[in-house]
């Protein structure tokens, strides 16, 4: 296997916990959860792993300054700008909305870590602003490194090729590998990390906005992509890629009965927090297929937890939260 430049200052191994209680609740299968919302940067989350890559590869190129986008409560906005903090770096957001009166959860952590936030009205927008931010950064001689969007590039993905590594050598062997897909590095990396470690799980990510068709298409790509900086192409198709697009048709960060009961479910009978826009909706899909028989009572189903719970504190979510 090739060097590949690495930062570690995530929290890992991030620990697996068995959840008897919810189990026992919807009379389902052995349910076990990975948290990785104790990675340990600025609340934790899946994107510190990514960002372990991401960083080395833009101090390798000499940035000093990380740009990146997403919506005003951003996860991978809010490690991306504690992360620019952690290594000395500036940082520039691009994000969808109009700045609030009073910055709540997400978005107060980015102005805490110095992050400048660039905002734009309507979301089909916001690429072009952030490529012209980039463009902008570069010629006024800022070094800045683009950071993708969720983290999700070839790069960004090889964080959960080797959390799979790492869940191999925590022994647990689960039948299901359950988390929330959207960007597509989480799932690329997984799906590449199950091939090349050798774990036999079920890969499903749950989407939380994009249909089937587009995330096989992403996801088989970056896995590709990836396979690549391990020193051999592995080459992935849209059916090597387990995708669910049924809780999502409400649209991204809309929070529904579903999200809401995923949410107390985990917080009553485990005391789990969960998040309103990832984990919520991709807990409640997997409540969903438990109660609808599609995984056996003998079979162990894992529920990555991707973090994102400052999210929970947003002011937009908190007359729906309960």
């Amino acid at each position: 296997m090739t060097s590949i430049p690495r930062l570690h200052f995530a929290h890992l191994p991030t620990v697996i916990e068995e959840m008897p209680r919810l189990s026992a609740e919807l009379g389902g299968p052995r349910l076990f959860i990975k948290r990785d919302d104790q990675t340990g940067l600025a609340f934790g989350g899946n994107k510190t792993r990514k960002l372990e890559f991401l960083v080395a590869e833009a101090q390798a190129q000499g940035a000093k300054m990380l740009i990146s986008a997403g919506a005003m409560q951003s996860n991978h906005c809010r490690q991306t700008a504690a992360a620019a903090a952690k290594f000395g770096m500036e940082c520039i957001l691009v994000l969808t909305g109009q700045h609030p009166k009073k910055p709540s959860a997400n978005l107060l952590l980015d102005f805490l870590f110095n992050a400048d936030v660039i905002w734009v009205a309507d979301r089909k927008d916001r690429d072009a602003v952030l490529k012209h931010t980039y463009e902008t950064a570069v010629a006024g001689g800022a070094m800045p490194y683009l950071v993708p969007y969720g983290g999700s590039s070839a790069t960004g993905a090889l964080g959960y090729a080797f959390a799979v590594d790492e869940l191999v050598q925590q022994n647990l062997k689960p039948d299901w590998v359950i988390f929330g897909t959207s960007s597509g590095g989480t799932h690329a990396g997984l799906t590449l990390g199950a091939r090349l470690f050798k774990c036999e799980a079920k890969i499903l990510g749950i989407s939380i906005d994009e249909p089937v068709s587009v995330l096989k298409k992403n996801v088989s790509a970056l896995a590709t992509a990836a396979s690549e900086k391990f020193g051999k192409r592995i080459v992935f198709s849209g059916e090597d890629i387990l995708a669910n697009e049924d809780y999502c048709k409400a649209g991204y960060g809309v929070l529904g009965e579903q999200e809401r009961e995923a949410i107390s479910l985990f917080a009553g009978k485990e005391g789990i927090l969960l998040d309103p826009v990832y984990t919520g909706r991709a807990a409640a899909g997997m409540i969903d297929l438990i109660r609808r028989g599609v995984f056996q009572k003998d079979e162990t189903v894992l529920f990555w937890h991707t973090g994102g719970q400052p999210a929970l504190f947003a002011e937009m979510y908190q007359p729906d939260i309960l």
